[in-house]
């Protein structure tokens, strides 16, 4: 039995690469348009972080937009994974602490739900880094494993 476990467990983990790129590339893409609505609109986005009393909003503003920009293209190519998944793990606390908390969990009342699930997916690339299909696989050998 403990043989057949063993097997199993090695059988197991080689869809685990294909999965880590694929929530890799689904987290990317789903920031992509609040990404480029922050970038086209600045100027909107830095008014509207004052109004919900985000600090310094002329600061983090951009500085959160170009965060999820790099996210999309970094977190597509699997590159720098564990440090832009940290910073993108700081920006949707942000969200969740000034944006949705006060509306509870659900997001059909603009709650936390998602940005939830994205801060959780996220925990895993910083834990587990991006897996074997990933550039940080091809620089630093370290990071294929999954």
């Amino acid at each position: 039995m403990k043989d057949f476990m063993a097997e199993f467990a090695v059988l197991a983990s080689y869809p685990g690469n294909v999965v880590l790129l694929l929530a890799r590339l689904a987290v990317a893409y789903g920031f992509t348009m609040p990404a480029m609505m922050k970038i086209e609109q600045i100027e909107a986005t830095q008014l509207w972080f004052d109004s919900i009393g985000i600090p310094f909003a002329s600061l983090t503003a951009p500085l959160v937009s170009y965060i999820e920009l790099a996210g999309i293209v970094l977190l597509s190519l699997g590159l720098l994974t564990r440090f832009i998944s940290l910073l993108l793990m700081c920006v949707m606390a942000g969200a969740i602490a000034f944006v949705h908390f006060q509306h509870g969990f659900s997001t059909a009342q603009n709650g936390f739900e998602i940005p939830l699930y994205y801060f959780l997916f996220l925990s895993l690339f910083a834990t587990f880094g991006p897996g074997k299909y990933s550039i940080d696989c091809l620089i630093f050998k370290e990071e294929c494993h999954a």
